[in-house]
């Protein structure tokens, strides 16, 4: 009997290194890179650290319990819509350069082109958001943008490496017509195994500033999270950004659950004229390490941002609340603190330029 049950364990290790050793799970660090992130004041105990503590699961649950509740409990009949997503395909090739515009390509995925400079954002534009093609689909309506619809792209922008934000296939496709790689520290180590050069990449960690093209100026800064594409935990760093161009100021906010670091990006680099921010997959069981929709509205007041962009909505099915949950409650929290939110349709171009502005609650479609 014990030899069985030392086979089973060899064969289940042996299963394991096969399927995590395909391209998709990426790469570890080693070499250079790895020395580079020991040297950080957050690598700890070989691993990366959160500012504040922060636990995987909220006070009073289990994982036990959490995966109970996503097995067996009763599913909104809302979880994912009942029919396609209302989203327009605007031709980012044609784009002029000269425009300065938001475009949301769904879930935290977003082209921004400002002060002549194009911006590409965690791309998810395959059709699911995860290491395998049967798991974790796009909603139809939300998957209207492909790799092959990107033109060429000044700088990838990546803020961690889960799946829903660092996408093999789009990654891979696009590796051409990219300029540049901003992204935390130890992700290169993925995209170069995906043929990246690695003078391609600006991999720096929190509270450093590079400068870029046309005296634009980009801050890696805190956000509270985790990261890992395999079993390993916090093995790479997870960040927010601070965009400082010649004619506005934005943050890019990642995924981060509530904390103190967004005062202090208010206080040091702020106002923003748009803050892009985390706004779903939510739990309150995973409260620390994703914003719920009255934390969106903290951290926006926060970081004193003129103009909210709600973004990790309305692509995938994450969580258990309804796919239109998200953006019905911030914009009634919004609404209730006299807060400009803007959410375009995916795919429907915002003027950056614009101080105000105006859009159909689309989400109430259905």
């Amino acid at each position: 009997m014990i030899y069985i049950v030392i086979s089973l364990a060899v064969l289940l290790v042996l299963v394991y290194f096969i399927i995590t050793g395909q391209e998709v799970f990426g790469s570890e660090a080693k070499g250079e890179r790895l020395l580079k992130m020991q040297r950080s004041r957050y690598y700890k105990n070989k691993q990366f650290q959160n500012i504040s503590y922060t636990p995987a699961l909220a006070e009073g649950y289990s994982m036990p319990k959490v995966m109970f509740n996503f097995l067996f409990d009763k599913k909104d009949p809302h979880l994912k819509p009942l029919s396609r997503i209302p989203s327009i395909h605007t031709d980012l090739k044609s784009l002029p350069k000269d425009q300065d515009v938001f475009i949301w390509l769904g879930h935290s995925s977003y082209y921004i082109q400002t002060d002549g400079i194009s911006f590409l954002i965690d791309p998810v534009l395959s059709s699911y958001g995860s290491p395998f093609k049967f798991f974790n689909k796009a909603f139809p309506g939300a998957d209207v943008f492909k790799p092959e619809d990107i033109p060429a792209i000044d700088y990838l922008v990546i803020t961690h490496d889960h799946y829903d934000h660092l996408d093999y296939p789009t990654v891979k496709a696009i590796k051409n017509r990219v300029g540049k790689v901003i992204l935390p520290l130890g992700v290169g180590a993925h995209l170069e195994r995906w043929g990246y050069a690695p003078q391609q990449l600006i991999e720096e960690e929190w509270e450093t500033e590079v400068d870029l093209k046309n005296e634009i100026k980009i801050i890696f800064t805190p956000a509270r999270h985790f990261s890992g594409r395999k079993m390993r935990r916090n093995a790479t760093l997870w960040t927010s950004y601070v965009l400082n161009t010649p004619t506005k100021k934005l943050f890019l906010g990642g995924d981060s659950g509530y904390d103190t670091h967004f005062k202090k990006i208010g206080e040091t680099y702020g106002p923003f004229d748009y803050a892009i921010i985390e706004n779903g997959q939510y739990n309150e069981a995973w409260k620390y390490i994703h914003a719920l929709p009255e934390d969106v509205i903290h951290a926006s007041i926060d970081v004193k941002a003129r103009n909210i962009i709600p973004v990790h909505s309305s692509k995938f099915a994450l969580a258990l609340h309804s796919w239109n949950e998200p953006l019905k409650k911030v914009t009634s929290l919004a609404e209730s603190k006299n807060l400009s939110v803007v959410i375009p349709m995916i795919g429907q171009p915002v003027d950056l330029n614009t101080a105000e502005h105006h859009f159909e609650k689309w989400w109430e479609f259905e």
